[in-house]
């Protein structure tokens, strides 16, 4: 088997099934157009409306090498070899076209003669009651039959959640060899260590899950296909897990030369080199697909992975901004195919080097209370941490609840969960009352965190009522967003205005934001005590996003006749 990098794995594997009749597809954002889903968490999710028959496919073919995120076992992340919160799925979808016989015949041929991979060493596994699944690997393929392994549900009926499409599946296992077992006698296929290692997963999608659980079936029998690049890669390139092939070795390399370590020096140096890699990875790609930091939602899991990441840091005494020197080798590795991650470069630096400042002031205070709470427990009598004390360090010092979980395991303690979340449903009661006093739909402290984080708006408005800017932030509903649609209104704040905020007796100023593809009309403008401007605004075109280079053009005349008033009004 020819060594080949991941670039050029991701490559072959697009252009194997564009010579088979697919559409090739470049990734699609890890913000899905689907309420159900925080993040594209699969290859098929952009295509979910084929898969379901609410929409005809103009193409009965599709190949993509996805970027996805999953975010269901982030603290084990850095503990072992092969998780990870980002990865690309390489996959190919059939809408209505070829079912099973396709889907594994297009899979063997191109892992056993485009990859490269040794037929004899590759296991085909099957739900337990799918006949048809059978007779296609024995009969077509040519497996043998006792290299064909029924499984149950739960390793072989996939589903993209808890309701939508599903169906039976098929993986494909691959023997890495007896250097990767784990030595127990009854090592096989189906063991959790890394020898038969699952490369693989097609999935016949048959049916769609309702919120009952009942199964109906598809308009059409479509055929749904996974597999990592990151883990065929390892394959291919014969090293020990995804974090030695070549789309990751770079990064684990200058975070350890970050943190002063080796890799392979010792589990907690290595941990926290996969933390890093691993975590800056995904940070910078959600950024770019317009994911901010916030306390909930997409910004809950970028701000939680983000922090985590700087934590690591500092347990290897790294107590400055450090994630942004990992973005020219994130550029190197992943530059190409990802134009993104170049084209946000601003908007990725701003984001990070801004959230770790925030947090770099008060994680040491944090875990000193942290240490110093856990310390106070009973020996032997208490291991359990207050749900009070994990609020304070959520509300007070920026702590994620998983962080303190996390640092919490380490030390042998639990968290009492149930009293963080009466806690938090304390600080809820407290938010919504104050946003029934709240005006402009913004409540102060919304506005205080948008003011501490970019200081006070810059007032051009003395001069010029024009002025060339950049959207910082975006409000719907009283809420930040990373971006409001057309028709929508929302609240936006600039880099620098040329509108006067409503306040000192005058009214604010109206006018209008434009970009490239961008239009807003501007209803007023609002500016708090700490001299931060929103301009609340009505999309009329395109789409208002944070990053977004813009014009910022006042209602002259509006101005200048309420300026009359005004001064009329003082004599």
């Amino acid at each position: 088997m020819r060594w080949r990098s991941g670039k050029e794995l991701r490559e072959m594997f697009l252009s194997y099934f564009e010579r088979n009749g697919h559409r090739r597809f470049p990734s699609f954002s890890l913000v899905p157009d689907d309420p159900t889903l925080l993040f594209t968490i699969a290859g098929m999710v952009p295509f979910k409306p084929y898969f379901l028959g609410k929409r005809e496919p103009p193409f009965k073919r599709a190949t993509t090498s996805q970027k996805c995120v999953r975010t269901n076992d982030i603290e084990n992340v850095g503990r072992t070899a092969r998780h990870h919160t980002l990865f690309e799925m390489l996959g190919n979808f059939s809408f209505g076209d070829y079912f099973k016989s396709g889907a594994a015949a297009f899979a063997w041929e191109f892992l056993t003669v485009e990859a490269g991979l040794d037929p004899d060493r590759l296991y085909p596994t099957i739900y337990k009651d799918d006949e048809e699944a059978f007779s296609i690997w024995n009969g077509e393929i040519g497996v043998p039959k006792d290299r064909i392994y029924r499984m149950g549900e739960e390793d072989n009926f996939w589903s993209v959640g808890p309701v939508g499409p599903c169906g039976p599946c098929s993986e494909l296992i691959y023997d890495q060899g007896p250097s990767f077992s784990c030595g127990r006698p009854d090592c096989g296929v189906g063991c959790e260590c890394d020898r038969y290692l699952e490369v693989w997963n097609l999935v016949f999608m048959q049916y769609n899950r309702l919120e009952d659980g009942t199964l109906e079936p598809l308009p059409k029998q479509n055929i749904d296909t996974g597999m990592g690049l990151e883990r065929l890669s390892s394959v291919v390139q014969q090293v020990e897990g995804d974090f030695q092939t070549d789309l990751f070795k770079p990064l684990i390399d200058k975070s350890c030369e970050i943190c002063g370590t080796r890799y392979g020096d010792g589990p907690s140096s290595d941990r926290a080199a996969r933390v890093i890699a691993d975590h800056f990875r995904a940070t910078a790609f959600m950024i770019a697909d317009g994911v901010l930091p916030s306390n909930e939602g997409r910004g809950y899991v970028l701000r939680r992975i983000l922090r985590r990441a700087v934590r690591f840091g500092r347990l290897f005494g790294v107590d400055r901004p450090f994630l942004m020197d990992l973005y020219p080798v994130l550029i190197d590795v992943m530059g190409d195919p990802y134009g993104e991650l170049i084209e946000q470069r601003p908007l990725i630096g701003q984001v990070v080097e801004l959230e770790e400042d925030r947090f770099g002031k008060t994680l040491e205070m944090g875990l000193h209370l942290l240490e110093s709470e856990i310390g106070s427990l009973a020996p032997g009598k208490e291991d359990t941490l207050p749900g009070s004390v994990a609020f304070e360090l959520y509300d007070t010092f920026g702590f994620p609840y998983e962080l303190t979980e996390e640092v919490c395991q380490e030390k042998g303690v639990s968290v009492d969960r149930e009293g963080f979340e009466e806690e938090m449903e304390k600080q809820r009661e407290r938010a919504r009352a104050g946003a029934k006093a709240a005006s402009q739909g913004i409540g102060k402290s919304l506005f205080d965190e948008i003011r501490e984080e970019q200081g006070a708006t810059a007032f051009c408005g003395y001069t010029s009522e024009r002025a060339n800017t950049t959207i910082t932030a975006v409000i719907v509903d009283g809420a930040r967003v990373a971006s409001a649609p057309e028709g929508s209104e929302a609240l936006l704040v600039l880099g620098e205005t040329p509108f006067y905020g409503e306040g000192g007796g005058q009214v604010g100023d109206r006018g209008n934001i434009s970009g490239e593809s961008f239009q807003a009309d501007v209803t007023d403008t609002i500016k708090n005590s700490g001299d931060l401007v929103a301009h609340k605004v009505v999309v009329t075109r395109g789409e208002a996003a944070v990053g977004l280079s813009v014009v910022a053009e006042v209602d002259g005349p509006r101005r200048r006749a309420i300026r009359a008033h005004h001064t009329a009004t003082h004599l």
